[in-house]
This record gives C-alpha cells, sequence and structure tokens, in this order.
C-alpha cells in the first residue's frame, strides 16, 4: 500500500466527482473554499449532484448557489447556513430537519448516501496524519463512510487531537491551499446582556461543566464566572469567550466524570487566537458530534450547565431557535440535546438566555409561536428562562404559572398585552395566581 500523498490541483482533484454523486461539504468555519470553488467551475458538466451542508460560517453565498445551477447542484442542508440561506429561502435548496447529533448516523447507516467528502485539513504531522482541525463535528463520519475524501492540505489549519485525525495516504486526492479560516469576531456584550450574564452566573457552581453557545450573552456569561473554580467544559462549540477562563486555570477539567482534564468540544468558531490556542494542545479533545452530543454521555457529567438562546419563545415554554415563522433561519444544531442531557445530569441545570425584545422591539416572548415557527425545546424540556428582567424556572409548573413567570421576565411594555392574552387562555387558573 502506497503512503505517498496524491497531490494535485484543485480542478483536478474535483474531476472525481461525477453526476448524480452524494457530496458532502465540511462545514464550521472551515469550509473547503478552493475545492467548493473549483467544483462549482463545473456545473455546465455536472448533473444531479447532492450537496449536504451543515452548520458553517462562510465567507459568502456558496458558488453553486446560482440559477444556471439549479439542476446540476442539489443542495439538501441539515442546518441551514448563510451560503445557502437564500438560496433555500427561494425555493431552490432544500432542509433536512435532525438533530445535528444525529446526522452521523444518517450517514452511516445509508439512509444519506455518500460518495465523496470534501475537507480541509492541517499540513501531515512527522507520522503523515493530517488534521480537519476546526471541524470534528459531522466530518468524522463523513470521511469514515464517503469512499472517495478530496482535502486540501492548508497551512491555516490547526492540528487538533481526537476524531478529526486521517492519515494523508487515506486521501484520494490533495489540494495545497494557503487559505485563511473564517474567523468570527467576539461580540462586546451590550449592558443588557452584562445583566443577563451575571444573573446566570449566579446559578453556576464551582466545578460546573459547561455548554455555552455563541454570541454576547455567552461572552457575558463567561466573563461572570472568572472566580470561579474548576470548571469543566463539554460543548459542542469552543470559542474565544472560553480562552481566558482555559488560559487563567478557572478552567481546568478536574471533576468532570467524562475525560477529565480535558476540554471537549466537536467544532470551534473563533478568532485566529483561538485555532492557534488548538494547534497540537493536548489539553483539547474534538470528537464525533454524535459522541459529544449524546444526551446519555452528557449526563455522565455533574452539575452539568448548558446555556442557549432563542428566537422566541411562547407562554407555556415552546422555544423556537431555528426558524422566524415559516422561513428556516438555522437549525437545532445541539440546543435539544444538551438540554435533555443536563436533565440527565446530577445538579444539572439548563438555561435558554435571550434578550427580551428583537432589534425592532418586538417580543420574543409570545402568547403563541409566530404561525410557522418550529418547536426545537419543547415545553415539557422547558427549565430556566433568562432575559435581562430576571430568570425564571419552568420547571415542575403548570401552564398557568409559568405563563405567569415568563410575563415577570418580558419587557415592561408588553406585559399588559401578554397578561390579556394569557387570562383568556388559561381563566381562572391564571387570574388567581398573583403577580
Amino acid at each position: 500500500m502506497t503512503t505517498a500523498a496524491k497531490y494535485m490541483t484543485a480542478d483536478e482533484a474535483v474531476r472525481l466527482i461525477k453526476s448524480g454523486d452524494h457530496v458532502y461539504i465540511q462545514g464550521s468555519t472551515s469550509i473547503p473554499e478552493v475545492l467548493v470553488e473549483a467544483m462549482a467551475r463545473r456545473g455546465d458538466e455536472l448533473r444531479s449532484v447532492t450537496l449536504y451542508s451543515g452548520f458553517a460560517v462562510a465567507k459568502g453565498p456558496a458558488p453553486y448557489c446560482r440559477p444556471e445551477y439549479k439542476d446540476s447542484f442539489l443542495v439538501d442542508s441539515f442546518f441551514v447556513n448563510n451560503a445557502t440561506r437564500d438560496w433555500i429561502a427561494r425555493g431552490y435548496g432544500a432542509t433536512t430537519p435532525r438533530f445535528l447529533g444525529e446526522v452521523p448516523s444518517m450517514f452511516r447507516d445509508g439512509t444519506w448516501p455518500l460518495d465523496v467528502a470534501l475537507i480541509n485539513c492541517s499540513l501531515p504531522d512527522k507520522d503523515g496524519y493530517v488534521s480537519f482541525g476546526v471541524s470534528a463535528d459531522v466530518a468524522t463520519s463523513a470521511v469514515e463512510c464517503a469512499p472517495v475524501v478530496i482535502a486540501q492540505i492548508n497551512k491555516a489549519m490547526p492540528f487538533s487531537y481526537g476524531d478529526p485525525v486521517i492519515h494523508i495516504s487515506k486521501l484520494a486526492a490533495a489540494v495545497e491551499v494557503d487559505d485563511p479560516l473564517v474567523e468570527v469576531p467576539t461580540p462586546v456584550p451590550t449592558p443588557a446582556e452584562v445583566s443577563i450574564g451575571n444573573h446566570i452566573a449566579e446559578y453556576i457552581p464551582d466545578g460546573a461543566t459547561l455548554q455555552i453557545g455563541v454570541g454576547g450573552i455567552p461572552n457575558a456569561v463567561l466573563h461572570a464566572l472568572r472566580d470561579h473554580k474548576h470548571l469543566g467544559v463539554h460543548t459542542e462549540a469552543l470559542t474565544d469567550g472560553l480562552l481566558p477562563l482555559m488560559e487563567s486555570g478557572v478552567i481546568d477539567n478536574s471533576l468532570k466524570a467524562v475525560l477529565p482534564g480535558k476540554s471537549v468540544a466537536s467544532l470551534a468558531l473563533g478568532s485566529r487566537r483561538l485555532y492557534d490556542f488548538m494547534d497540537y494542545n493536548d489539553s483539547l479533545v474534538f470528537k464525533d458530534v454524535a459522541w459529544t452530543n449524546d444526551p446519555f454521555i452528557i449526563g455522565r457529567n455533574p452539575n452539568v450547565v448548558s446555556i442557549n438562546s432563542c428566537i422566541e419563545i411562547d407562554l407555556t415554554g415552546q422555544i423556537c431557535a431555528d426558524s422566524i415563522g415559516e422561513r428556516v433561519f438555522s437549525g437545532i444544531g445541539g440546543q435539544h440535546d444538551f438540554v435533555y442531557g443536563s436533565s440527565r445530569s446530577q445538579g444539572g441545570k439548563s438555561f435558554i438566555a435571550m434578550l427580551s425584545t428583537t432589534a425592532k422591539g418586538i417580543s420574543k416572548i409570545k402568547p403563541v409561536l409566530t404561525p410557522g415557527a418550529g418547536v426545537v425545546t419543547t415545553r415539557f424540556q422547558a427549565q430556566y428562562i433568562a432575559t435581562e428582567y430576571g430568570i425564571v424556572d419552568l420547571r415542575g409548573r403548570n401552564l398557568a404559572e409559568r405563563a405567569r413567570l415568563l410575563i415577570s421576565i418580558a419587557h415592561p411594555a408588553e406585559r399588559e398585552n401578554l397578561e390579556r392574552a394569557a387570562a383568556e387562555r388559561f381563566g381562572y387558573s391564571f387570574l388567581r395566581l398573583k403577580p
């Protein structure tokens, strides 16, 4: 068996893609843009190539999302990202609902056939192994299942330990590039977000294991944890907000039951500083999303604290996090998995954190969800809900009690309308509850 890499140009590499193939495109901040652009240049000659795409932050619209290529490339996304969002909204592409943690099983059992995987990898180590760095998530299973794996060998990709590693001899084609990864700016929390972060931090004990999302509120929570001790990380996304806590030793993973001493993630989203921190850092382990997001594995850690966001919530606790009305904006990601996983953890807590209104001043707490909105976290699973007006715990509360609690953390200008809606819906069981 040869151990040599099969280096070629991007245009030569994508000749391995045939009409009718099913192709996986790696996501996170590591879309293999050079390969994708080369594939798109074949749009006039290819037909019915199904493209699987998931969670990703792209540099811009996907080059294959062009009307003249509507029969060449058939986009099937299991997490709508910025590269394909408009294309899918216009009806050219499709999205398949699925928990992100269950996508690998769809590849492995053949529900979604795979012929080719396009990935973005680090330079090889001394033994000839390359890492797909910032994106183990779904890429691990796609590389396992696709007969043809085509990789960018990218100077900009960090080498991460864990599942996202393959020997360079296993690649059908390798293309040398120096293509910077997308960087996700670290948002500066607003005063309202700082308030939410401080509220949530008070509920987090020393020794907790964190799963935390992306944005101003998560960063505010992390900043408020700087005086905590012995925190752990078992999360879907590793972000810049975690760096100060890892560098200062606040995060030492010493009290975790699953991979103690290691910060565990499935993907990374951040700046070049984060990617450089990851490179050959054996305190970090990146794992297949089917493993990181398994609620039974999550729940083995004590004091799991999951912090996620949403688009809107109704008065019964139904949480929409993937769509704006009928328009699918993103996907489920790991919210459901970690909400459930935290409920299985001894001392576990889950938080849905949000500003009380949108940027346009529309209440995110609503009598009923917007028609067409999808329920990501059911009212049977909702626990702590946080806004800048406080935190309420819905666990064990009946529908009328939930409505009263949620109204108490809504924007003051919206509370009267929500009161009327709750009184009409729940009647005396709501009215007898004092504000």
